[in-house]
């Protein structure tokens, strides 16, 4: 039996989890969301329990049952709490700006960088610091993902976008010459 896939889900009391077929839909008051599952795998809604089982034991379906369990629970959590990515930016006059829904970054280019958020996800921008939330947990880690993207930081100065989290290997830079004739 999976570790992670045997653990059942709680469902707060805000949130209705339902499965039509092969598709398990989670609303909640952060919004809707929907999830297509294998038929490999079994979804059982019981009281406030969800419960992630396989209809047979073959590598493959050993394989989705984990994921399916991890799936559903961030469904969960997306729809009742939300999810969030806060991102960095590093570098002398480098910014990032919220002009209505769109970012803004100017980040060493001769232009502006305009990022388009995606459906679902909000961007906010304050300081030097950018916060990416959503309900759903994949698009939230596209849509800061595609922001880092612009100018990832970069191993001598650390100049860049990076995850508020994320450790940047540093390297030394040209070592100056010694002793010697002139």
């Amino acid at each position: 039996m999976s570790k992670i896939g045997k653990l059942p889900i709680t469902v707060p009391q805000d949130v209705t989890v339902s499965v039509d077929g092969s598709q398990v839909n989670v609303s909640g008051p952060k919004g809707n969301l929907f999830f297509d599952i294998r038929p490999e795998i079994k979804v059982d809604i019981a009281e406030n329990v969800v419960l992630v089982t396989r209809k047979n034991e073959t590598k493959f379906a050993k394989s989705l049952h984990g994921l399916t369990r991890s799936v559903v629970a961030n469904m969960v959590k997306g729809v009742t709490e939300g999810h969030e990515k806060i991102l960095e930016v590093i570098g002398v006059g480098y910014r990032a700006v919220k002009q209505g829904d769109n970012l803004v970054l100017n980040v060493g280019y001769s232009h502006p960088v305009v990022i388009i958020p995606l459906a679902g996800v909000a961007i906010d921008a304050k300081e030097n610091k950018i916060v990416v939330s959503g309900a759903d947990k994949v698009m939230v880690g596209e849509m800061a993902a595609k922001i880092r993207r612009v100018r990832p930081p970069e191993p001598y100065k650390g100049k860049g976008i990076k995850y508020i989290d994320e450790i940047i290997r540093r390297k030394a830079g040209k070592a100056a010459k010694t002793g010697g004739p002139a």
